[in-house]
């Protein structure tokens, strides 16, 4: 699998576009139960505060640097230049490389509008790509019975890849419950259906390479997400100042 390199207390996945593209067509035509992390500052740090949900990040198969100061942090602390593997960009990249490979894709979450919509696009411009199904999940906790119906559905299709939209930490802890469960890698992608679909819009490319993307996504929801991103933000840059100088001094002790 794809080296990792530790951010604070998660591992991530270290390599190419190109690297990551094969690692994950492979697992897809193995059909064997896996799963895949897409970080960012959030995640970094629900992970940081919830030892639970570090060990269901960390024991994904691939876990893909996604937000830019992921990257930064790479660079600063172990001199690494990565590319930047954001969901939104990676599942259409993906979704032409399953139409390719004649491998087949599930997608689990997200609205039913937001579904409809998504087929729509997928039969305009991926014709050749086998939707093995759709499931929009109710929003609340599901019984165990409704658990094991979409453990049944999702297999029954036998699905290459399960895209999942739910949502950071929702998605991960679902993924991570359904590891040996459902027979197919599941790839947490969060809003990228509704950006498919065009119904949400991304920063531009500027604010993206500047790690501006999340005051794009605070302008367009600033009452729901002011007070997340300004308690995530700052505590990411602390713990990554406090990473930063912990190296200094290990470099300096060594020498």
């Amino acid at each position: 699998m794809l080296p990792k390199k530790r951010i604070i207390t998660i591992d991530v996945s270290i390599g190419s576009y190109q690297d990551f593209l094969i690692k994950i067509i492979k697992l897809a035509k193995k059909r064997k139960s896996n799963y895949i992390c897409v970080a960012n500052v959030h995640m970094t740090i629900e992970a940081y505060n919830d030892k639970n949900f570090q060990e269901v990040v960390n024991n994904a198969i691939i876990t893909t640097p996604d937000g830019m100061p992921l990257i930064m942090a790479l660079r600063l602390i172990y001199r690494i230049k990565q590319e930047r593997i954001p969901g939104p960009d990676l599942m259409p990249v993906l979704l032409k490389e399953l139409e390719k490979n004649n491998l087949s894709a599930f997608f689990y979450g997200s609205t039913i509008n937001i579904l409809n919509e998504m087929k729509k696009r997928l039969q305009r411009e991926y014709p050749g790509l086998t939707v093995a199904g759709m499931f929009s999940p109710p929003f609340r906790e599901l019984t165990n019975d409704e658990k094991n119906n979409i453990i049944e559905i999702i297999n029954n299709t036998k699905a290459n890849v399960v895209f999942v939209s739910l949502g950071c930490p929702k998605q991960e802890k679902w993924m991570a419950e359904m590891k040996g469960k459902i027979n197919a890698v599941m790839i947490g992608v969060g809003a990228a259906f509704p950006i498919f679909t065009g119904m949400q819009k991304r920063a531009p490319k500027w604010m993206q390479k500047l790690c501006l993307e999340w005051l794009y996504r605070l302008l367009q929801d600033p009452k729901r997400l002011w007070r997340r991103y300004f308690y995530t933000n700052t505590k990411f840059v602390f713990l990554l100042s406090k990473e930063i100088e912990k190296k200094r001094e290990q470099a300096n002790n060594a020498i």
